[in-house]
This record gives C-alpha cells, structure tokens and sequence, in this order.
C-alpha cells in the first residue's frame, strides 16, 4: 500500500510561489486566476507504520511555518486543483533526496526498491472552465513532455477526499533484446527509417554503413562472432549519434564550393581546419617560446597556462533543442553538462565560475504560438531557472552573461552555458592536462544511473524542430547528484586512480566510451552491468541515453577496488563496465549476448565528407535617410529600455556570483550597485591575488547585413570588455559558439546557400580578428539546424555567434569598473566614431528604419595596440573608470557611466573624433562603432593619462554632480 504526505505552507504565510504563478497566469496567459497556493506531496510507494510516516513527515516539513498530512488533503478554498508529477521514468531529483532522508530520518533503510516520489498541487480560485485550467497546466505549471497531470474541480475533490494515490513508476518490464535492422531497402525506406528512429542521418551516410555491412570481410567476422550481416539497433544508433551533426560537426567538416558576390570560386576544405585550427597555430607559432596554450582542439575543453602552478579551462556549450521543448529542463542540463566538460578535461579540474547567454524572442509576444512552441516569457523563465538552480545548487558562481532578443528566436531559443576551471600544472608528476586510456584498464562509470530521458539526444539536437521531435531528447539535471560525483572525482584525481576522464554528454555511454577507446584501439563492456533507474530499458537505450550527471573513466586494474570504495564512502555510484583493448573493434554485450561489433576504424571515420555548396549575395545598404529626432533625450530613453539594453538586475540578482569567495568586480556595480559590468574578474586561487576576467561579445542582427562584420565585431567585444576590467590584452583566449540556421540547400530550405556562405564568412571575420589580435581559439562548438518547421511556417534563427573570451589580471586590486567615481574627473573617448555604422543597429530597430552600413573594425593591428595602450593606463591606476560602447553607442554607454555612479556628465559632441556623416548628432550618438571605450579620468592623472594614449582618447568632458547627463 502506497502513502502519501502532503506538506503546506500554513494560510497566515504568503505563498510566493503561487503568487508568481498567480500573476503569470494573468499577464502571459490572460486568464483570470484569483489566487493559486501550493501543496508539496510525497508519494511513499511502500508500506510504512504510523510512526514512521509521522517520522518522515515531520523530516520534510518546517515544523514553524509548515503544517503536514498523511493521507489527508490539505488544500483548501479553491476551484480548481492541479496536480503535476513526473512521468514515469523521468529523473525525480527531489524524490530521490527525499528517498535518502527518509533513511536518515527513520535510521534505517527502506524496503529494497522502494522510492519516494514527489508531485505539487496548485490550488486555484477563478471563475475557469476545465479547458483554460488545462492550458494552465500544460503552458505554466508543467510542461506535458515530462509531467503528468491530474485535474480536478472542487466537486470531484470532495467527493473523492482527495486526489487518488498513484505511483508513477515504469511497468515495461520486458525482456532487454535487440533488433536487427534491415538495410536492404529502397532509398525512401532508407530516409523514413532515419525519420521515424530519429538517427539524423543522410542517404550518403545510410548507404556508407549499408556498404559496410555489405563488406565481405565484415560479414565473415560478424558470422564468425554469431551476429546478423545487417546492423543491430544498438549499432545503428551508435553509429547515427556518433555520426550526428551535434557529435561530428559535419558542416564545419565539409567540403565547400564557395562562390563570392563576382561568383569566382574557393575550394574550402573544413571551415573548421582552414579557419579555427589554422587560427590558433598562427598565433600560437607567432609566439614562439611565449605560447600559454597547453591543450586545444583534443579535449573535453582547451587548457592554458594561469601560472606556473596552475592551468586553466574554459568551456561554452549549448543546450537549444531541448530548451526549445522544455526551458528549465534543457538549460538546467545545460549548465551542469558544460560543469562536466571542465570536470573530464586532463585529470579534471574544479570548476570556480559559471556564465550564460540566453537568445530570446519578445517576452512580451503577443501573437498566436505555433506548435510544439512556447510562449517566450514561459522559455525565459524556465531558462534563467534552470541555470540558476544548476548553478547555486552546484556551489560555482554565475559571474558574466546577456540576453539577446530578436522574434526570430522564437523558432528555437539559444541557450549558452559556460565553465571555467583551474587545476594544477602538474599531477603526480604529470601535466594535468595529459590523459590515456589504455589496454586493460577498467571501464567505470561514475554518478547517476541510466534511464530513458536523453535518448536521441545527440542525433535530436543535429535536426530541426519539428512535429515528430521526441519528448525523450529531454533530459532532467541534478546538480547535487554530480556535485558529490564532482568532488569523488578531484580527490580521486589527487590519488592518481584513475587514466583517462570524459563526459558522458552527447550520446552517453557510446560517445563517452567510443571516443576514450580510440587511444588503446578499442573496448569491450558489459550493458547488463549498467545500472540504471528502473527495468524495461532495452541495449540500445542503455548505450546511448543521456540521462545526467554521469562521467567515464579508464581505471588501471590495481586502482579499482579503491576507486570504487572511495566513491561508495563519498555516497557516489561507480560501475565496472568492462575493459578497454588494443582493439580494433568496439565490443558492446549484454550479459553474454554479444550485441555489437564495430570497427572502430569506421566508426569514428567513415562518415561520408559532405560535399556543399555556398553563393555569397551581399546585401547593399542604402544610406539611412531619416529625420533627426527633436529631442535626443527621448530617443536615448527609448534605447536604454530596449531589451537588450535595458537592466537585467532582476535576472542577476537570481544568481549567486559571490559562492567560493573570489568575485572581484561582480555582474553588478557602482554606487547602488545597478552598473552593468563589462566583464567579470575572479580570483579563482584565493591565496594569490592573480585573476582570471570573462567576457563575450555577440551581435547577431548585424548578420543580417555581413556575417563577417558581425563575427568581427564580436570578437572585437569579447576582447574590448576584458580590457575595460583591466585585462592584460596579451594573454587572452577565445570559444567560439556558432549557432546558425540550416545551411544546406534542399526543399523546404530554398536559402541555404546563402546561410552557408553567411557561415564561411563568419569563419573568416572571427580569423580575421583572432589573428590580429593574437588570440587564439582554444575550444568551441558549433550548432547548426537551429529552425522550427511544422505546416507551413518555418522559423529561422538569425545567424549568431557567441565569442567568449578569457583573460588575466597579474593583480586584481588593478581592476577598473564602469562607473564614473569623482565629481570633476574628465571624461574621454578612446577610438574613433563612423556616424555611418548605423546598419541593424539598436537605433535604426527603435526608429524603424533601415539602410547604412554594418559596423566594422577597421585596421584590426592598429587597434589592437590602442587596447596595449589602454591596459597599460590602467595597470598605471591612470584611469577612475572605464566601459565599452557596444549596443546603442556612445549615448548609452556615457548614461550608463553615468547612473552606475551615481553621478552626471557633460559632454560636447563636436569634441568626438567622428568620421562619416558627423553634422548629425544622432548619428554620432547612437553609432555602433567597435573598438571604442568611455573612459573617465582624474585631472591629476589626465597629463599621464593623454601622453600615453597620444591620438587614441579625445577628451569631451567632465564628470558633474547633478545626476544628469547633458
């Protein structure tokens, strides 16, 4: 018999959990909701005496504020009751710890299977009828690809005393087999295979594997070992996620026929090798002995040198497609499965900051929503959430990000997650960064256990969303889970235990496995060891599911018994899997069912090179032709409340940036602290006042006149906001996060041409910036197929690149922040206006119109030595503060200055070193043009301060006290 307890908070305490809901409900939704409360239940799917109920119920709820219930309901005074669990099988993280507490609290363990399992009831008063409750359901209190839900009107409540007990567990208990899959098809069959299974792959590369079963020397192992002579599924699906766009990069990979505006072609082989590699081995063999780069392009996440007893590293992944569906869930899993790509980097390193940045549609989106899509205040706050609770959960500070909206997000929203990590230079002996598996070392995996959510994870994310795109790509994060794995794993690291170290992100097991195995040459495991969260799971879903918090590691044979001890003190679950061989094949059984056999050989390089094809149209602005605003004080509030520009304060606050103690300049500042910050600055070893500054640049509208430009300029940003902090221009990195609508022409995608030579200018715009500025590229990602496509309307993302950047103070008491500080400092403009750079600016979206041309940065080796100039005034203490001026140009950037100051400045517009069409003050105003900074400077320091950035600064006014900027 099945128990529930049901915990509230008392009626005289405000319940701020339903009044948010409360108040969604009405501004999102329109409906008319009076007031919603909410009840917590656990569902005890065993047998337990009275006293061991009242026990576990008083261990969940807070005895001063709470009341609780056993098998009693405590909602009272409502309409309408909704109820809202989990699906069975989806991960339960709060049922899970509950499940540990009740063994805590009762001093024993319970019965072997038993679980807890947790569900809320919303409690709602309005005048509703059963269809706009379920809408509230389904658009805000759940989300239907993951919950359930019960829904019951007050009548049916009475009578029933209550919602019935139910426990959601799996009931598939069939026995785990395997398919064999025939191949042997016509090329429609073919293509509706990779549709319905949801592999992602192409006719090319469904007739690359057909060919490989078809080899007579395949065969003859395969009849030899007692296997099929076509594929298993466990097979195929590891071969389509191994295959996948998310996995494989295979448009970054491709062969390019790129045709420019005059079309003359280039023959591009790899976007990837001819821009992101070559870049880095520019500027890394420009260096010479000076090189600070240790590890890029062949890991997890790119290491260089901190000091000589330290190194760093840094990753930014994505997480789109499963936030399209499901906004907590997707970015939850997203910041903690970028946690793990530091984490299994080398021997692995701690993890000391997090960072996002969210691509949104209008919050305020007042038309119909398509299908399978959500409203994007709804995504808005499921993302922010989900980064929020896997970061503070995790205990890693969330220190620098943006938000960027644009309706065309709309399709599908970009969720960027970023770690950075520190471990030591050496380990036993060792550079850290250095990892191997070899022949007979133990297959272990570590953390959380397997169950369907994250299957198709990998080969979902490689595709558009469309109506067919599986609820079970979603996967359920638990940071307390992997923050215990976490901690198991660095002290395992100290002890040396362990060879080799990856995540099991994209594709689970296979991925983890595949690619850890092509060192020793291949691997041999066991499936049926695996465990996993309930019965009923087959071969294949156990191999390449996603589901979190999960790492793999190669364990020499003489480590594993303390391996394992260590990690089951450490409350951590550590499998033997199996054993890595010399190879050549990829041995997957399942008990002594043997249940694939890959060469890995094939698996890792026999998929087809795509061969495509990019036409350059540029687009050929017309000069902005607009009237002049009577009143410019207008127009710059009306950009200052744009959404990009406006304060994200109430997101920031939601973060916790100050956990581990080494926030120097914060995601807030100035006087009241309400200053955007241009970068973060953290000292990530606390006993050294060295320190590590973050920042990114992203500007994707400017895409829409010249990807190139637009890849230029945020290079250009990222770089020029670790300037603006103090950062040494010298020793700074970049990721670069492409994200990009499907550049490959077909039906139904008329323009992909067009997107892919967007692509290949892109590449060449970032290079083009990296190596002028000796920045190299140290890690990255790209996600392509970021469209919605149900019916007749697709939605096409704007082409968009992230460019984080990395980079290091020698003292962080140097570190400069945006707000002006004393009244009568002087206020100078380093670098140069194009009052023509108004092409997809800010100012044009606000005033509706169009033309000009897109910013650009102009003589990348000159500016680059401005920002040397710049760094040493600040290094001198020469400068009060500093900020960049990026969106909405210099009239934004002297406000902000400005209010973080709490403060006023005068400045005299014909004093602006400007260029172009410079009669117009707007123009000059409101210019996007990169490469320049606000700087404020005391009169004592000025004398310095001008002879050493000589032509660079302009000074146009001064700092005054009466709050306004005139």
């Amino acid at each position: 018999m099945a128990h529930r307890i049901e915990v509230a908070l008392r009626r005289q305490y405000r319940d701020a959990t339903g009044s948010r809901l409360t108040v969604r409900a009405r501004d999102n939704l329109q409906m008319q909701v009076d007031k919603i409360r909410t009840v917590d239940v656990y569902t005890i799917d065993v047998d337990l005496p009275t006293y061991a109920l009242e026990t576990l119920a008083q261990a969940l709820a807070d005895p001063i504020i709470q009341d609780w219930a056993i098998d009693q309901p405590l909602a009272r005074r409502f309409d309408w009751l909704v109820e809202v669990g989990f699906r069975p099988g989806v991960t339960d993280n709060v049922g899970r710890t509950a499940t540990e507490a009740a063994s805590l609290a009762l001093g024993e363990n319970l019965p072997q299977g038993a679980k807890i399992y947790t569900s809320r009831q919303y409690a709602i008063r309005g005048e509703l009828i059963r269809s706009e409750v379920e809408l509230i359901a389904n658009r805000l209190l759940g989300n239907p690809l993951i919950n359930r839900f019960a829904v019951i009107n007050r009548q049916s409540f009475d009578q029933e005393r209550g919602v019935p007990v139910t426990v959601p567990k799996v009931t598939d208990d069939a026995e785990p087999k395997t398919e064999t899959i025939d191949l042997e098809i016509s090329n429609k069959e073919l293509k509706q295979l990779s549709r319905e299974r949801t592999l992602a792959l192409s006719l090319t590369e469904l007739e690359a594997i057909r060919d490989y079963y078809r080899d007579e020397q395949t065969k003859q192992l395969r009849q030899e070992r007692g296997l099929p002579d076509q594929p298993t599924d466990v097979e195929l699906e590891v071969l389509a996620q191994t295959w996948s766009e998310h996995c494989k990069h295979k448009i970054f990979n491709a062969a390019i026929s790129y045709y420019d505006e005059n079309d003359k072609c280039e023959q591009i082989n790899s976007l990837f090798k001819t821009y992101i590699e070559k870049t880095t081995a520019l500027v890394r063999a420009r260096a010479g002995s000076a090189d600070y780069c240790q590890s890029v392009f062949v890991d997890n996440a790119g290491v260089w040198k901190f000091d000589d007893d330290y190194s760093l590293v840094f990753k930014v992944e994505t997480h789109n497609s499963p936030s399209a569906l499901d906004p907590y869930g997707g970015a939850l899993t997203g910041i903690v499965g970028v946690n793990r790509d530091p984490l299994g980097t080398g021997q692995g390193a701690r993890l000391f900051c997090n960072t996002d940045v969210f691509c949104l549609a209008d919050p305020n989106y007042q038309d119909e929503i398509p299908p399978r899509l959500l409203h994007p205040r709804q995504v808005l706050e499921g993302v922010r959430e989900g980064v929020e609770h896997g970061g503070n959960k995790s205990g890693i500070p969330t220190v620098n990000g943006s938000l960027v909206f644009d309706k065309r997000f709309l399709g599908k929203p970009l969720v960027f997650c970023g770690t950075g990590g520190i471990m030591p230079a050496q380990i036993n002996g060792k550079p850290s960064y250095f990892k191997q598996a070899r022949p007979s070392d133990r297959v272990v995996m570590i953390g959380g256990r397997i169950g369907k959510d994250g299957i198709h994870g990998a080969t979902f994310s490689s595709e558009e969303l469309h109506e067919g795109s599986p609820a079970t790509a979603v996967q359920i994060g638990d940071p307390i889970t992997q923050k215990r794995m976490s901690d198991f794993l660095l002290r395992a690291r100290d002890e040396g235990l362990y060879s080799c170290l990856t995540d099991n992100g994209a594709g689970g097991l296979s991925s983890s496995i595949g690619e850890m195995a092509e060192t020793p040459g291949g691997v041999r495991i066991d499936l049926a060891q695996a465990p996993l969260k309930y019965s009923g799971l087959m071969p294949w879903e156990i191999f390449v599911s996603e589901a979190q918090e999960r790492m793999s590691a190669a364990v020499p044979p003489e480590n594993l018994e303390r391996f394992v001890t260590m990690a089951r003190q450490m409350g951590v679950e550590a499998t033997d899997l199996g054993e890595f061989t010399a190879g050549p094949n990829l041995e997957v059984y399942y008990g002594e069912r043997l249940v694939a056999l890959m060469d890995m050989d094939f698996l890792h390089g026999g998929v087809p090179q795509m061969q495509l094809e990019a036409r350059f149209r540029p687009v050929d602005p017309a000069p902005v032709e607009m009237a002049q605003p009577d009143d410019l004080q207008v127009a710059l509030e009306g950009l200052l409340s744009h959404l990009d520009i406006c304060s994200k304060e109430y997101w920031v606050r939601q973060y916790d940036h100050e956990v581990q103690g080494g926030s120097v300049v914060k995601p807030l500042c100035g006087a009241d602290d309400d200053g955007p910050s241009d970068a973060a600055v953290v000292r990530p070893v606390l006993d050294s006042m060295r320190a590590v500054a973050v920042a990114h640049g992203i500007c994707p509208r400017y895409a829409d006149v010249d990807a190139f430009h637009m890849a230029a300029c945020a290079a250009d940003e990222a770089m020029r906001n670790l300037i603006a902090v103090g950062a040494d221009p010298n020793r700074v990195v970049a990721l670069d996060n492409f994200c990009w609508p499907d550049p490959v022409q077909a039906d139904g995608n008329p323009d992909g041409r067009q997107k892919l030579a967007q692509l290949v200018r892109a590449n060449r715009g970032l290079s083009e910036i990296c190596v002028a500025y000796n920045m190299p590229l140290v890690s990255g990602k790209d996600s392509m197929k970021n469209d919605y496509a149900i019916g007749k309307t697709k939605i096409s993302i704007p082409p968009t690149l992230l460019v984080s950047a990395i980079g290091q103070l020698d003292d962080a008491s140097q570190a400069v922040t945006m707000d002006v500080k004393n009244v009568g400092d002087l206020v100078y403009i380093v670098g140069t206006t194009d009052a023509d750079d108004l092409g997809a600016s800010h100012y044009l979206l606000q005033s509706k119109a169009t033309g000009g041309q897109v910013p650009q940065v102009r003589e990348p080796e000159q500016v680059i030595n401005t920002y040397r100039w710049l760094h040493r005034a600040i290094k001198s203490r020469l400068v009060a503060s500093c900020h960049d001026v990026s969106d909405g140009g210099l009239g934004v950037a002297l406000a902000e200055t400005a209010f973080a100051g709490a403060l006023g400045l005068v400045v005299d517009l014909r004093k602006v070193k400007a260029c172009g069409r410079r009669e117009r003050d707007d123009f000059v105003l409101f210019s996007e043009s990169p490469c320049r900074f606000v700087v404020t400077v005391s009169t004592a320091m000025a004398p310095a301060f001008e002879i050493l950035m000589g032509d660079a600064a302009t000074q146009v006014g001064m700092v005054t006290a009466d709050t306004r900027l005139a």
